[in-house]
Protein backbone atom coordinates (compact mmCIF):
# COMPACT_ATOMS: atom_id res chain seq x y z
CA UNK A 1 0.00 0.00 0.00
CA UNK A 2 2.61 1.82 0.66
CA UNK A 3 1.56 4.64 3.80
CA UNK A 4 4.00 5.83 6.05
CA UNK A 5 4.52 3.64 9.13
CA UNK A 6 5.51 6.40 11.93
CA UNK A 7 6.74 4.05 15.00
CA UNK A 8 6.66 7.02 17.26
CA UNK A 9 3.01 7.84 16.17
CA UNK A 10 0.77 7.08 19.77
CA UNK A 11 3.33 6.50 21.60
CA UNK A 12 2.54 7.96 25.44
CA UNK A 13 4.45 6.49 28.64
CA UNK A 14 2.22 4.72 30.74
CA UNK A 15 1.12 1.40 31.98
CA UNK A 16 1.46 -1.57 28.81
CA UNK A 17 -1.78 -3.52 27.83
CA UNK A 18 -1.25 -7.15 28.25
CA UNK A 19 -0.88 -7.78 24.46
CA UNK A 20 0.43 -11.13 24.53
CA UNK A 21 -2.06 -12.90 26.30
CA UNK A 22 -4.53 -11.24 23.53
CA UNK A 23 -2.75 -12.81 20.76
CA UNK A 24 -2.43 -15.48 22.23
CA UNK A 25 -6.07 -16.31 22.50
CA UNK A 26 -7.25 -14.40 19.79
CA UNK A 27 -4.66 -16.98 18.07
CA UNK A 28 -6.30 -19.61 19.32
CA UNK A 29 -9.73 -18.38 18.57
CA UNK A 30 -8.84 -17.75 14.67
CA UNK A 31 -7.29 -21.56 14.68
CA UNK A 32 -10.24 -22.82 16.17
CA UNK A 33 -12.67 -21.13 13.37
CA UNK A 34 -10.25 -22.14 10.35
CA UNK A 35 -11.24 -25.78 11.41
CA UNK A 36 -14.51 -25.36 10.12
CA UNK A 37 -14.14 -22.44 7.75
CA UNK A 38 -10.92 -23.22 5.35
CA UNK A 39 -9.38 -20.73 3.16
CA UNK A 40 -10.73 -17.83 4.79
CA UNK A 41 -8.16 -16.22 6.99
CA UNK A 42 -9.20 -12.52 6.58
CA UNK A 43 -12.83 -12.92 7.06
CA UNK A 44 -12.15 -14.71 10.55
CA UNK A 45 -9.73 -11.62 11.76
CA UNK A 46 -12.20 -9.64 10.89
CA UNK A 47 -14.67 -11.56 13.32
CA UNK A 48 -12.33 -11.04 15.96
CA UNK A 49 -11.91 -7.23 15.34
CA UNK A 50 -15.17 -6.65 15.55
CA UNK A 51 -15.71 -8.93 18.72
CA UNK A 52 -12.53 -6.81 20.65
CA UNK A 53 -13.90 -3.90 19.39
CA UNK A 54 -17.63 -4.13 21.02
CA UNK A 55 -19.30 -4.52 17.48
CA UNK A 56 -21.86 -6.44 15.40
CA UNK A 57 -20.99 -8.17 12.05
CA UNK A 58 -22.84 -8.22 9.29
CA UNK A 59 -21.79 -11.16 6.46
CA UNK A 60 -23.64 -10.67 3.06
CA UNK A 61 -23.16 -13.15 0.68
CA UNK A 62 -24.97 -15.66 -1.78
CA UNK A 63 -26.67 -18.81 -0.10
CA UNK A 64 -24.30 -21.99 0.95
CA UNK A 65 -21.06 -20.15 1.62
CA UNK A 66 -20.19 -20.53 4.97
CA UNK A 67 -22.05 -17.69 6.62
CA UNK A 68 -23.88 -19.23 9.20
CA UNK A 69 -21.18 -21.68 9.92
CA UNK A 70 -18.59 -18.92 10.58
CA UNK A 71 -21.08 -17.62 13.15
CA UNK A 72 -21.37 -20.99 14.60
CA UNK A 73 -17.51 -21.13 14.36
CA UNK A 74 -16.86 -18.28 16.43
CA UNK A 75 -19.85 -18.88 19.05
CA UNK A 76 -18.27 -22.35 19.83
CA UNK A 77 -14.84 -21.09 20.17
CA UNK A 78 -16.19 -19.00 22.93
CA UNK A 79 -17.50 -20.71 26.51
CA UNK A 80 -20.70 -17.88 26.26
CA UNK A 81 -24.78 -17.99 26.28
CA UNK A 82 -25.23 -18.34 21.84
CA UNK A 83 -29.19 -17.91 20.74
CA UNK A 84 -29.99 -17.83 17.30
CA UNK A 85 -32.93 -16.16 15.83
CA UNK A 86 -33.81 -17.50 12.01
CA UNK A 87 -35.63 -14.36 10.58
CA UNK A 88 -38.77 -14.97 8.61
CA UNK A 89 -41.26 -13.12 6.98
CA UNK A 90 -43.75 -13.59 9.92
CA UNK A 91 -41.21 -12.98 13.10
CA UNK A 92 -42.08 -11.08 15.28
CA UNK A 93 -40.12 -7.99 17.53
CA UNK A 94 -41.73 -9.58 20.33
CA UNK A 95 -40.17 -13.14 19.56
CA UNK A 96 -36.61 -11.19 19.24
CA UNK A 97 -36.76 -8.79 22.60
CA UNK A 98 -39.09 -10.77 24.27
CA UNK A 99 -42.45 -10.04 26.02
CA UNK A 100 -44.64 -9.52 29.30
CA UNK A 101 -46.84 -12.58 30.22
CA UNK A 102 -49.79 -12.44 32.36
CA UNK A 103 -49.36 -15.31 35.37
CA UNK A 104 -52.37 -16.54 36.55
CA UNK A 105 -50.89 -17.89 39.48
CA UNK A 106 -49.46 -14.93 41.17
CA UNK A 107 -51.56 -12.63 39.21
CA UNK A 108 -48.95 -10.49 38.09
CA UNK A 109 -47.13 -10.21 34.42
CA UNK A 110 -43.56 -11.79 34.11
CA UNK A 111 -40.85 -10.71 31.48
CA UNK A 112 -39.99 -13.64 29.05
CA UNK A 113 -36.61 -12.81 27.52
CA UNK A 114 -36.67 -13.35 23.84
CA UNK A 115 -34.12 -14.80 21.82
CA UNK A 116 -31.38 -11.29 22.00
CA UNK A 117 -30.65 -12.39 25.85
CA UNK A 118 -27.23 -14.12 24.91
CA UNK A 119 -23.37 -13.14 24.55
CA UNK A 120 -23.42 -13.50 20.63
CA UNK A 121 -26.92 -13.46 18.89
CA UNK A 122 -26.82 -15.34 14.96
CA UNK A 123 -29.48 -13.31 13.01
CA UNK A 124 -29.92 -15.75 10.22
CA UNK A 125 -30.90 -14.13 7.00
CA UNK A 126 -32.02 -10.85 8.69
CA UNK A 127 -33.22 -9.19 5.27
CA UNK A 128 -36.13 -11.90 5.17
CA UNK A 129 -37.84 -10.52 8.04
CA UNK A 130 -40.13 -7.35 7.58
CA UNK A 131 -38.59 -3.96 8.28
CA UNK A 132 -40.95 -3.39 11.28
CA UNK A 133 -39.20 -6.64 12.69
CA UNK A 134 -35.75 -5.37 11.91
CA UNK A 135 -35.97 -2.58 13.77
CA UNK A 136 -36.57 -4.31 16.72
CA UNK A 137 -32.82 -5.05 16.81
CA UNK A 138 -31.61 -1.40 17.04
CA UNK A 139 -31.72 -0.65 20.55
CA UNK A 140 -30.31 -3.47 22.09
CA UNK A 141 -27.24 -3.20 19.18
CA UNK A 142 -26.64 0.41 20.04
CA UNK A 143 -27.50 0.84 23.77
CA UNK A 144 -26.81 -3.08 25.18
CA UNK A 145 -29.95 -3.05 26.55
CA UNK A 146 -33.84 -3.99 25.86
CA UNK A 147 -37.43 -1.96 26.91
CA UNK A 148 -40.41 -4.05 26.98
CA UNK A 149 -43.64 -2.24 28.63
CA UNK A 150 -41.36 0.71 30.26
CA UNK A 151 -39.21 -2.04 31.77
CA UNK A 152 -35.58 -1.60 31.17
CA UNK A 153 -33.70 -4.88 30.74
CA UNK A 154 -29.83 -4.91 30.30
CA UNK A 155 -27.60 -7.01 28.05
CA UNK A 156 -25.05 -8.86 29.58
CA UNK A 157 -21.61 -8.25 28.19
CA UNK A 158 -20.16 -9.56 25.83
CA UNK A 159 -22.56 -8.69 23.75
CA UNK A 160 -22.73 -9.29 20.00
CA UNK A 161 -24.66 -9.88 16.88
CA UNK A 162 -23.31 -11.60 14.22
CA UNK A 163 -26.34 -11.38 10.85
CA UNK A 164 -25.86 -13.01 7.70
CA UNK A 165 -27.83 -11.65 4.90
CA UNK A 166 -28.69 -12.58 0.95
CA UNK A 167 -27.81 -10.17 -1.66
CA UNK A 168 -31.13 -8.05 -2.11
CA UNK A 169 -31.65 -9.46 -5.79
CA UNK A 170 -32.46 -12.76 -3.94
CA UNK A 171 -36.22 -13.76 -3.86
CA UNK A 172 -37.95 -12.54 -0.28
CA UNK A 173 -36.00 -10.04 1.07
CA UNK A 174 -35.90 -6.66 2.21
CA UNK A 175 -33.13 -3.99 2.57
CA UNK A 176 -32.20 -2.91 5.73
CA UNK A 177 -32.78 0.23 6.63
CA UNK A 178 -29.95 2.59 6.69
CA UNK A 179 -30.04 2.97 10.74
CA UNK A 180 -29.97 -0.56 11.00
CA UNK A 181 -26.85 -1.10 8.45
CA UNK A 182 -24.92 1.48 10.62
CA UNK A 183 -25.14 -0.45 13.23
CA UNK A 184 -23.33 -2.97 12.05
CA UNK A 185 -19.24 -2.36 12.93
CA UNK A 186 -18.23 -4.11 10.10
CA UNK A 187 -19.65 -6.40 6.98
CA UNK A 188 -17.40 -8.84 5.42
CA UNK A 189 -18.15 -11.16 2.23
CA UNK A 190 -17.07 -14.70 2.37
CA UNK A 191 -16.89 -15.20 -1.22
CA UNK A 192 -16.31 -19.00 -2.89
CA UNK A 193 -13.54 -20.85 -1.62
CA UNK A 194 -10.59 -21.75 -3.54
CA UNK A 195 -10.97 -25.13 -5.38
CA UNK A 196 -7.93 -26.74 -2.79
CA UNK A 197 -10.35 -25.09 0.02
CA UNK A 198 -13.26 -27.01 -1.53
CA UNK A 199 -11.70 -30.53 -2.63
CA UNK A 200 -10.31 -30.04 1.31
CA UNK A 201 -14.12 -29.64 2.31
CA UNK A 202 -15.78 -32.43 0.72
CA UNK A 203 -12.93 -34.74 2.73
CA UNK A 204 -13.12 -33.13 5.82
CA UNK A 205 -17.40 -33.44 5.71
CA UNK A 206 -17.76 -37.11 5.02
CA UNK A 207 -18.83 -38.52 7.77
CA UNK A 208 -19.87 -35.20 10.25
CA UNK A 209 -19.86 -31.20 10.04
CA UNK A 210 -16.27 -30.35 11.93
CA UNK A 211 -19.00 -27.95 14.18
CA UNK A 212 -19.81 -30.83 15.90
CA UNK A 213 -15.80 -31.13 17.63
CA UNK A 214 -15.02 -27.36 18.25
CA UNK A 215 -14.63 -27.26 21.81
CA UNK A 216 -14.00 -23.54 23.65
CA UNK A 217 -10.80 -22.18 23.68
CA UNK A 218 -12.10 -19.04 25.76
CA UNK A 219 -14.42 -17.37 27.84
CA UNK A 220 -17.20 -14.73 28.10
CA UNK A 221 -14.51 -13.35 31.58
CA UNK A 222 -10.89 -13.54 29.26
CA UNK A 223 -13.39 -11.75 26.71
CA UNK A 224 -14.02 -8.96 28.85
CA UNK A 225 -10.54 -8.35 29.75
CA UNK A 226 -9.31 -8.50 26.06
CA UNK A 227 -11.65 -5.81 25.46
CA UNK A 228 -10.00 -4.07 28.74
CA UNK A 229 -7.07 -4.42 26.50
CA UNK A 230 -8.00 -2.87 23.48
CA UNK A 231 -9.43 0.48 25.43
CA UNK A 232 -6.00 0.39 26.30
CA UNK A 233 -4.75 1.18 22.80
CA UNK A 234 -3.51 4.85 22.43
CA UNK A 235 -4.69 6.78 19.11
CA UNK A 236 -2.63 9.74 18.50
CA UNK A 237 -4.18 13.22 17.66
CA UNK A 238 -3.05 13.04 14.05
CA UNK A 239 -4.84 9.34 13.73
CA UNK A 240 -7.97 10.71 14.96
CA UNK A 241 -7.75 13.49 12.66
CA UNK A 242 -7.39 10.92 9.90
CA UNK A 243 -10.17 9.29 10.55
CA UNK A 244 -12.17 12.31 11.08
CA UNK A 245 -10.60 13.06 7.43
CA UNK A 246 -12.11 10.10 5.89
CA UNK A 247 -15.66 10.32 7.36
CA UNK A 248 -15.73 14.17 6.07
CA UNK A 249 -14.60 13.15 2.33
CA UNK A 250 -17.73 10.71 2.38
CA UNK A 251 -19.94 13.06 2.93
CA UNK A 252 -18.89 15.46 0.40
CA UNK A 253 -18.11 13.59 -1.63
CA UNK A 254 -20.39 14.49 -5.02
CA UNK A 255 -20.87 10.64 -5.74
CA UNK A 256 -22.36 9.34 -2.58
CA UNK A 257 -25.79 10.56 -1.30
CA UNK A 258 -25.21 9.11 2.05
CA UNK A 259 -21.60 9.21 3.91
CA UNK A 260 -20.39 8.01 6.57
CA UNK A 261 -21.88 9.03 10.13
CA UNK A 262 -20.06 10.07 13.42
CA UNK A 263 -21.33 6.33 15.24
CA UNK A 264 -19.31 5.04 11.79
CA UNK A 265 -16.12 7.30 12.57
CA UNK A 266 -16.51 5.82 15.95
CA UNK A 267 -16.79 2.35 15.17
CA UNK A 268 -13.30 2.66 12.43
CA UNK A 269 -11.05 4.46 15.36
CA UNK A 270 -12.35 1.26 17.56
CA UNK A 271 -11.35 -1.60 14.99
CA UNK A 272 -8.66 0.17 14.50
CA UNK A 273 -7.25 -0.59 18.20
CA UNK A 274 -8.82 -3.89 18.22
CA UNK A 275 -6.27 -4.70 15.14
CA UNK A 276 -3.15 -2.78 16.67
CA UNK A 277 -4.00 -5.21 19.99
CA UNK A 278 -4.14 -7.70 17.77
CA UNK A 279 -0.68 -7.28 16.09
CA UNK A 280 0.76 -6.50 19.59
CA UNK A 281 0.73 -2.97 19.12
CA UNK A 282 0.20 -0.08 21.73
CA UNK A 283 -0.90 2.21 19.29
CA UNK A 284 -3.08 2.71 16.13
CA UNK A 285 -0.97 3.87 12.95
CA UNK A 286 -2.52 5.16 9.84
CA UNK A 287 -2.20 1.69 7.91
CA UNK A 288 -4.83 0.48 10.64
CA UNK A 289 -7.65 2.89 9.25
CA UNK A 290 -7.00 2.31 5.73
CA UNK A 291 -6.92 -1.23 5.72
CA UNK A 292 -10.07 -1.51 7.69
CA UNK A 293 -11.70 1.62 6.33
CA UNK A 294 -13.61 -0.49 3.37
CA UNK A 295 -15.24 -3.17 5.79
CA UNK A 296 -16.06 -0.58 8.43
CA UNK A 297 -17.74 2.19 6.08
CA UNK A 298 -18.52 0.41 2.70
CA UNK A 299 -21.75 -0.87 3.99
CA UNK A 300 -22.94 2.60 4.83
CA UNK A 301 -22.54 4.24 1.85
CA UNK A 302 -24.95 5.35 -0.73
CA UNK A 303 -24.10 6.49 -4.34
CA UNK A 304 -26.30 8.76 -6.04
CA UNK A 305 -28.17 7.99 -8.84
CA UNK A 306 -26.06 9.31 -11.43
CA UNK A 307 -22.91 7.52 -10.13
CA UNK A 308 -24.92 4.26 -9.86
CA UNK A 309 -26.11 4.30 -13.26
CA UNK A 310 -22.39 4.72 -14.05
CA UNK A 311 -21.84 1.31 -12.69
CA UNK A 312 -19.33 3.43 -9.54
CA UNK A 313 -20.71 1.53 -6.64
CA UNK A 314 -19.76 2.27 -2.98
CA UNK A 315 -16.55 0.18 -2.81
CA UNK A 316 -14.89 2.07 -5.86
CA UNK A 317 -16.11 5.31 -4.51
CA UNK A 318 -14.52 4.56 -1.20
CA UNK A 319 -11.25 3.75 -2.85
CA UNK A 320 -10.74 7.32 -4.39
CA UNK A 321 -11.26 8.71 -1.48
CA UNK A 322 -8.57 6.45 0.22
CA UNK A 323 -6.31 7.92 -1.71
CA UNK A 324 -7.22 11.56 -2.26
CA UNK A 325 -7.32 12.05 1.36
CA UNK A 326 -3.79 12.76 3.17
CA UNK A 327 -2.28 10.27 5.15
CA UNK A 328 -0.51 11.57 8.55
CA UNK A 329 3.37 10.92 8.99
Amino acid sequence: MGLTRDMGVGTEPGRAPDLDTLRAVTDRVRANIEKVIEGKPDVARTALVVLLAEGHLLIEDVPGVGKTMLSKALARSIDLTVRRIQFTPDLLPSDITGVSVFNQNTRTFEFRPGGVFANIVIGDEINRASPKTQSAMLECMEERQVTVDNQTYALEAPFMVIATQNPLEMEGTYALPEAQRDRFLARVSMGYPVEAAEIAMLSARDNASPIDDLEPVTDAAEIRKLVGVVNEVHVSAAVQHYAVSLATATRRSPDLRLGASPRATLHLVRAAKAQAAMAAREYVVPDDLHELAPTVLGHRLLPTVEAAMSGRGPAEILRGILETVPVPH
